[in-house]
């Protein structure tokens, strides 16, 4: 089975770092600690089979084909997106976005 490296955009990082203190805030510490590390082996999955998750509302806005993780559920949940650069060496899933779920789309109008 064909394996790919993770590397996330230095946005996704600050994303994922500013959900993390929210919810320190609005829920614990614990619970925050909990949910990166959970967000953390989430990406990490994505280094077997990534084309089994769907695309993205994204991906019609955008050149290369988008594609969505979902992780959390209910108000916690989050949109991971990616997308695939295949190449012959190592192919890379690089993480574009965490978004909460309950954000607009990235590329989308302003409703």
């Amino acid at each position: 089975m064909k394996k790919y490296r993770i590397e996330i955009s230095s946005v996704a990082e600050a994303e994922a770092d500013k959900a993390f203190l929210r919810l320190s805030q609005v829920a614990s510490p614990t619970k925050a600690t909990q949910w990166y590390a959970g967000l953390l082996n989430a990406i990490e999955s994505l280094i077997q089979m990534p084309k089994r998750c769907l695309l993205a509302r994204e991906n019609d806005y955008f050149s290369q084909e988008i594609r969505q993780l979902l992780y959390g559920k209910g108000r916690n949940s989050y949109r991971i997106l990616f997308t695939i650069l295949e190449s012959q060496d190592v192919s890379t899933v690089r993480i574009l976005h965490i978004r909460h779920a309950s954000q607009q789309a990235l590329g989308e109008e302003p409703k």
